[in-house]
């Protein structure tokens, strides 16, 4: 059983919303556990669209075993040679097997089809040099040996490897371009949220604002295609890092979440997209470079927002 007490951050938060972003599943399968009764808030069973209010205790009964599912398909691949291979991940498709997650995963796809992943990543994550959010869209880097895997982890730390994103966010930031600076780790009293906090591991993302518009949704809401580069690699570092600037990324259930921004532009997901990778071949030093365009639900958001022309704006991200 999982029990929390509703903090400050999660009060007036739908029930729902705030089950996806505890256990870390979708707000379907969460509105599923609150419809069979396996939530209850204060020893009470209430309806998804519940809002909390602070110091409520909320309680999840244990999930029943995980029934092994297929391996989902391989997700297109936009470069592969034999010591390394780089994917185009779906969102909704979690990297590595973990809690509620086996035989669904990248990592699973990539095995049964048999391709080769370097075992130095681990038991449960051969071949994942990073990570990339469960619904964040776009390009990963794979190690399919030992050696690529070292070399692109150390590459990695060394900030070597150029990554870059597109992230629709809530509003206009003040500077058009800018570094954000701030430590990050584990919030306080919660499982699943990051946040900027004393003592948290050094975290640095320069953003470039690329186009700002409006929802079609009275009143309207600013909104702005932000590019983002990642000097550092912490978990969820662009989603906590645009949240301390006042800016969510939107359709994020976790960080400030702003539902009706998200459903004006019709997402149902963070709009966060890794959009090119740029590093060093770690056998040959041949410099490799992969792009991947924005997927068709970003586009579709920006277009409602009034931001045309996102394949052009794509240019400004990559130099960004």
């Amino acid at each position: 059983m999982t029990t929390f007490v509703v903090d400050e951050d999660q009060a007036g938060q739908r029930l729902d919303v705030v089950i996806a972003a505890e256990l870390d599943i979708s707000r379907s399968r969460a509105a599923a556990r609150i419809q069979t009764g396996d939530v209850t808030v204060d020893g009470v069973a209430v309806g998804k669209p519940y809002r909390l209010r602070v110091g409520e205790r909320v309680e999840i009964a244990a999930a029943p075993p995980a029934v092994p599912t297929p391996a989902p398909p391989v997700p297109p691949i936009r470069y592969r040679d034999e010591h390394l291979l780089v994917v185009a991940k779906p969102p909704g498709l979690v990297v590595h097997p973990g809690a509620g997650h086996a035989g669904d995963t990248l990592v699973d796809a990539l095995t049964t089809a048999g391709i080769p992943l370097a075992p130095a990543a681990g038991a449960d994550r051969p071949g994942i040099v990073h990570r990339l959010d469960r619904d964040t869209s776009g390009l990963l880097m794979v190690a399919s040996t030992d050696l690529a895997y070292e070399r692109l982890v150390g590459a990695l730390a060394e900030r070597s490897v150029v990554r870059r994103y597109l992230a629709m966010v809530v509003g206009r930031p003040t500077d058009p371009r800018g570094r954000i600076e701030a430590p990050i780790g584990r919030e306080p009293g919660s499982r699943t949220r990051f946040g900027v906090v004393a003592g948290g591991r050094p975290g640095v993302t320069r953003y470039h604002v690329l186009a700002t518009g409006q929802t079609p949704s009275d009143p309207p809401v600013e909104v702005s295609l932000v590019a983002c580069r990642l000097e550092t690699g912490r978990t969820h570092q662009i989603r906590v890092h645009l949240t301390a600037l006042g800016h969510p990324v939107v359709g994020d259930p976790t960080y400030r979440p702003r539902p009706a921004v998200a459903q004006a532009l019709g997402v149902d997901r963070p709009m966060l997209h890794a959009t090119s990778l740029r590093f060093l071949h770690p056998i040959s030093d041949e410099v490799i470079e992969v792009e991947e365009p924005p997927p068709a639900d970003l586009v579709r958001a920006c277009e409602l927002a009034g931001i045309a022309g996102v394949d052009t704006l794509l240019g400004d991200a990559l130099t960004a």
